[in-house]
């Protein structure tokens, strides 16, 4: 679930409390080109206010154009938009692209106060909805499961937020985890050394000053968490990689040149990892984008971190002829 489908659900439930008809819309399926995968959200309200989004233009405009003319949905139904390539265009689906949601109306908001609290604990849960019965149902989900629709019962999956963890606190730290707050990760930063906590100002970040195995260890790092150990002390960064490295978490990186990196990974095989866990170590971390400025170097982190989640390839391009000023 990213933080628009969030956003989306508790409108949905505060808009249904305050004594508004309120309108859920799911992406079934796409063909072609579509902004928004199956499963995301959008919430309707019955004076056409929105939030969270469905195909990121038109498509919502006319959702929005029906409900004020006094179109009213009273059982969940399927729409399609841009079956021929005439309304893909009107629509605004790229590519003659085709899109099929599901509108249904929200009758009682009880099971949205339950995902959200799931999701708060960093469960990952999955909602049913029978088209037939409008009938919804919530249970335990497991990973690698996906959205799901057989022609009758749509399943969702919402929850766990992606949670990246950051060694040190200095400045490179501040500007990755403004960045990855911005793309739905939930980010927590440790960072035992004096000289440094009292600079932290992240709104929106954990900060904490124990030990970096520690909170590896306490966040009990699962498939959907990112390391970066970015301390530049070698007694801290360490640390952390000894738990990550070892944990499920589908990114591990470390700060520090390409010599700095093969005398890291010697220490650490001294310890009980194997070669293979030593060789997840993203390092030096980050894509070589250039730049050496605390928020390029994020921007180079996350970009990396971003590829290896959706399973890119990391190829490095040739680089640009660079530009007066340094901008390629």
């Amino acid at each position: 679930m990213d933080s628009l489908d969030l956003q989306a659900l508790t409108l949905a439930r505060d808009w249904h409390t305050a004594g508004h008809a309120v309108w859920l819309v799911t992406v079934l399926d796409t063909w072609g080109s579509s902004p928004r995968p199956p499963g995301a959200l959008l919430v309707l309200r019955d004076d056409g206010t929105v939030a969270g989004s469905v195909s990121g233009g038109c498509v919502e405009d006319d959702l929005i154009a029906r409900v004020r003319d006094g179109e009213r949905v009273t059982h969940p139904s399927v729409v399609s938009y841009g079956i021929s390539k005439d309304e893909a265009a009107r629509f605004g689906l790229p590519c003659g692209g085709t899109l099929r949601l599901v509108v249904e109306p929200l009758q009682d908001p009880a099971w949205i106060g339950e995902v959200l609290a799931r999701v708060a604990r960093h469960e990952l849960v999955a909602r049913s909805l029978d088209l037939d019965t409008g009938a919804t149902r919530l249970e335990d989900a497991n990973r690698g499961e996906g959205f799901t629709f057989d022609g009758q019962v749509l399943r969702a999956l919402f929850g766990p937020r992606w949670r990246l963890l950051i060694v040190g606190a200095g400045p490179l730290s501040q500007a990755l985890a403004g960045m990855a707050l911005a793309l739905d990760f939930e980010v927590t930063c440790c960072d035992p050394r004096d000289s440094y906590h009292a600079a932290w100002n992240v709104p929106g970040a954990t900060f904490t000053r124990e030990m970096p195995d520690d909170v590896a260890t306490a966040m009990a790092l699962d498939p959907h968490c990112a390391v970066a150990a970015l301390s530049h002390d070698p007694k801290l960064d360490d640390l952390v990689l000894l738990e990550a490295l070892k944990s499920p978490a589908f990114y591990v990186g470390a700060l520090g040149s390409r010599r700095h990196t093969a005398q890291r990974k010697a220490r650490l095989a001294l310890f009980d990892l194997t070669s293979d866990e030593i060789g997840r170590l993203h390092g030096p971390i980050g894509l070589d984008l250039g730049g050496n400025r605390p928020a390029e170097i994020a921007v180079s982190i996350l970009a990396e971190l971003i590829a290896v989640r959706h399973g890119v390839a990391l190829v490095q391009k040739k680089p640009a002829v660079p530009l007066p000023g340094g901008v390629a």
